[in-house]
């Protein structure tokens, strides 16, 4: 199973809002078989040591750097943690306290050492996880299942999770033809699915809250179209796994379940593309860094696709977004994409992490404006 902690959307404010000497972002893959955990508790020993030397060159309090090694270590020591694990771990630490992510995607291992923390990595997560829950539903029986990177589908049991629609609705079937109340036939057998539908909605909502992993249909047309009707989780994909769910196997619906993943950031890529296009006519979108910079400062930015993999580094000024670059990296700068990232989550606007080549024009982000600047 993996162990996935993908940050809510208040999470992700705590960590934007945060600004203090001495931030430390690491980010590592790991794997989630305990048995091979080992070998990535010393990757984060590795990575520790090299912020803990960035934190040395700028002369960082020595409680700070105390605070910081004592904070890691004692996460590498940590056995209970290192037996839950997924394909990639964030770990925050500030001269004051530390956050930890387990991660469906598979990143590259990274160390940044500033006064903010590097979130860019995080937001690829965000953006696109490698996962989803698959709702496997028929009237004869539901199944909830994750779907994780590399992994067969997992099956989940949660409680209150109604075990068939006859049952859900306290009859024998759901198909009796003599009448019941105002209720009868093909009328009644719909307002029972309805009923059932209802139920599995309210047991999915503890383990669904706040949480941006996609959510798949694995059912008939009828049955997918009732269930819709009800439903109150805001990233149901409108694709459909089709078919009688009793009657496919688990390959059939982890393969169901990839291609509409896979279709679903395909078709955000697209509709992000082909409105950037129609901005740009009307000035309102760009690949410049400085102007992004200083749109996102001043809440112009309305999406931001940013490259996840390069970084430029420098400052940002808070006042009119002017961008000054810097030759290297160093503990007393930060990545300004990912600073002008977090500018647009800030002012309410979305940012999608991707690969380059997900980009226009071999750019390194590409902005939608709100209006321009």
């Amino acid at each position: 199973m993996l162990y996935v902690d993908t940050p809510t959307l208040a999470e992700m404010q705590s960590l934007i809002n945060l600004r203090e000497t001495g931030c430390v972002s690491l980010y590592l893959p790991t794997t989630p078989l305990t048995k091979d955990a080992q070998g990535d508790r010393i990757h984060l020993r590795n990575l520790t040591k090299e912020a803990l030397e960035q934190l040395a060159e700028i002369k960082a309090p020595k409680k700070v750097i105390e605070w910081i090694a004592e904070e890691a270590g004692d996460l590498e020591q940590d056995d209970e943690f290192w037996k839950r694990q997924s394909h990639s771990l964030a770990v925050f630490i500030s001269p004051n306290w530390s956050r930890t992510f387990r991660l469906a995607n598979r990143l590259q291992p990274c160390v940044e050492v500033s006064d903010r923390f590097h979130l860019k990595p995080l937001l690829r997560a965000v953006s696109f996880a490698n996962r989803a829950f698959v709702l496997a539903l028929s009237e004869n029986e539901v199944k909830l299942y994750e779907i994780g990177a590399d992994l067969r589908p997992l099956e989940i049991r949660l409680d209150g999770l109604p075990k068939d629609a006859a049952s859900a609705v306290g009859k024998s079937s759901i198909n009796d033809p003599s009448p019941s109340g105002r209720i009868q036939g093909g009328e009644g057998q719909k307002v029972r699915l309805k009923q059932y539908a209802r139920k599995i909605d309210a047991a999915l909502r503890p383990l669904l809250s706040g949480q941006q992993t996609p959510l798949i249909l694995a059912a008939t047309q009828t049955v997918a179209s009732i269930y819709r009707s009800v439903n109150s989780y805001p990233h149901l994909l409108s694709g459909l796994i089709e078919g009688t769910p009793d009657k496919l196997h688990w390959e059939d619906i982890d393969a169901g379940a990839r291609k509409l993943i896979d279709q679903h950031h395909a078709d955000e890529l697209a509709q992000f593309k082909a409105v950037f296009t129609q901005r740009s006519q009307k000035g309102r979108a760009t690949t410049q860094i400085a102007d992004a910079a200083r749109a996102a400062t001043f809440g112009a930015v309305e999406t931001l696709m940013v490259d996840m993999d390069h970084e430029v580094h420098g400052l940002v000024s808070d006042e009119d977004g002017k961008v000054e670059f810097a030759d290297r990296e160093t503990a007393n700068n930060y990545d300004v994409l990912d600073e002008i990232a977090r500018r647009v989550i800030h002012g309410g606007g979305r940012v999608i992490s991707v690969r380059q080549a997900d980009l226009p024009a071999n750019s390194q982000l590409a902005a939608i404006l709100r209006f321009a600047v």
